[in-house]
């Protein structure tokens, strides 16, 4: 006999939970779990790309030049700082176009979330850089150029994927919040769930975003450990 009722209740909310997506029926479908799944990436996907497309050349620029690194520290600080849903909601609100096409918004709120961490690691990488090994490349003849493509960008790589681990995971968990203003992805199961009172469902976005979010890590550490300067040196 158990002798705790509310352990008996956990246990059965995450064994429906667990039963809800191991049904290969609630993949299948527009507000399927692989539907919602592919939107969750294609959300994430698309605000990490475009910080990456800002962030990374400003970050190596920056780096490179050692100019205005306080300045970035300060601002990255502030753009951590601001609450993502609030942030979300005014964007949606003071775009005209905002409720009408909201993935606008949505896009924008997950860029500004991504863009600390990625600046953040491209900056320190390529600063942590021996001065040595950069003035020795100028003194063999190297451009500015070449130092940035052949010397900084290689030593720091595994930073540099570092930042960009950093913001995909945190994007990924935020990425929910987009289902606040009627977009898919498995916030809807968050929403929804809420809305309904349906615990099971809400169980099942959660568990789905952290299972989402250990993979991408895996995946982005990995490529952090091969992207390491062989010394050869064994441990």
């Amino acid at each position: 006999m158990c002798c705790c009722p509310g352990l008996g209740k956990r246990h059965e909310l995450s064994s429906r939970a667990f039963s809800f997506i191991a049904d290969g029926a609630n993949w299948s479908g527009a507000n399927g779990l692989g539907q919602r799944l592919l939107a969750h990436l294609g959300y994430t996907l698309a605000a990490v790309t475009i910080a990456a497309v800002v962030a990374l050349p400003l970050g190596v620029l920056m780096g490179h030049t050692r100019r205005g690194v306080n300045g970035v520290v300060a601002v990255s600080g502030a753009l951590r700082a601001l609450p993502s849903l609030g942030l979300l909601t005014w964007l949606t609100l003071e775009f005209s176009f905002g409720v009408r096409i909201p993935v606008i918004p949505a896009i924008v709120t997950l860029v500004i979330l991504a863009i600390p961490p990625m600046l953040a690691g491209t900056v320190t990488g390529v600063m942590a850089i021996p001065r040595g090994v950069v003035d020795s490349a100028r003194a063999a003849g190297f451009s500015e150029s070449d130092i940035v493509r052949q010397v900084e960008l290689p030593l720091a790589a595994p930073s540099i994927v570092g930042g960009i681990r950093s913001a995909a995971v945190q994007v990924l968990a935020t990425a929910t919040i987009v289902a606040y203003i009627g977009l898919s992805g498995l916030g809807r199961y968050l929403i929804d769930g809420l809305a309904l009172r349906d615990y099971p469902q809400m169980l099942v976005g959660a568990l789905m975003v952290a299972l989402l979010a250990l993979a991408v890590d895996g995946v982005l550490a990995l490529c952090q450990r091969l992207l390491r300067p062989n010394t050869g040196m064994r441990n």
